[in-house]
């Protein structure tokens, strides 16, 4: 593990991967840029960091000895106090099913390597810039029997039910109920939610929303089918 001098208030890296020459070249393209940077060579070494240093930003190869990275992804986001970090997943795979697996356990981007470092650090600017905006714009939406609250990232379902959900599932959620009973296609959610910088597939979307619904019920979001996807505020 290694650790990069910086301001407290930069934001925080994790960097996992098993290569090292990677490892480097991307620990010193992101102090260059100015975040902090912390990095482990296996996926069990990241999640036993991520518990102290709390990232706001995973790099985590998928191909990696010990615990792969979609394992070591799923047991990063069933952490609460990391819920609300940016994971970033680095692969030599460019399968679909491998893309797939990646956004099933709450990626927010999928990067087929050979890495390009201006390209990588213009994607991970490109997210922090996003949250800054999102941060600008209201905090709370009170829809049906849900409290929607972006400030502190919690779903309270009911009066005392209170629901986790990684950024990505969270971010669709709150998109759709701000305009109730709009239809979006799933371009449209592609392009508000993961950025026309970022190329994921179309099933990226149909996976989140399948997600929501096993955490919050069939009542809330609606298919239309060859259509898109709305927030229904019709009460049942």
């Amino acid at each position: 593990m290694s650790t990069a001098k910086s301001a407290s208030s930069a934001p925080k890296v994790l960097v996992v991967d098993d290569d090292s020459d990677i490892v480097e070249l991307l620990e010193y393209n992101l102090i260059k840029e100015g975040y902090s940077v912390v990095t482990a060579s296996n996926g069990k070494k990241a999640i036993e960091i991520a518990k102290t240093f709390i990232p706001d930003l995973i790099l985590l190869d998928i191909m990696m000895p010990q615990l792969d990275g979609i394992e070591t992804g799923r047991i990063l986001r069933s952490n609460p106090e990391i819920k609300n970090t940016y994971i970033l997943f680095l692969t030599a795979r460019s399968e679909e099913y491998s893309e797939v697996a990646a956004f099933d356990v709450g990626a927010d981007d999928y990067i087929t390597k050979p890495i390009k470092p201006r390209a990588l650090m213009s994607r991970i600017n490109a997210l922090f810039r996003r949250e800054a905006q999102k941060a600008e714009s209201g905090d709370q939406i009170d829809i049906l029997d849900l409290t929607i609250n972006r400030k502190n990232y919690t779903v309270t379902q009911g009066s005392e039910k209170s629901i986790v959900l990684p950024k990505k599932e969270f971010e669709l959620l709150f998109f759709l109920a701000q305009t109730p009973n709009k239809v979006f296609n799933r371009d449209e959610l592609l392009q508000k939610i993961w950025g026309a910088d970022i190329y994921v597939l179309e099933r990226t979307v149909d996976v989140h929303i399948r997600k929501l619904r096993e955490k919050l019920g069939d009542r809330y979001i609606k298919t239309l089918k060859g259509v898109g996807y709305m927030f229904s505020n019709e009460q049942e």
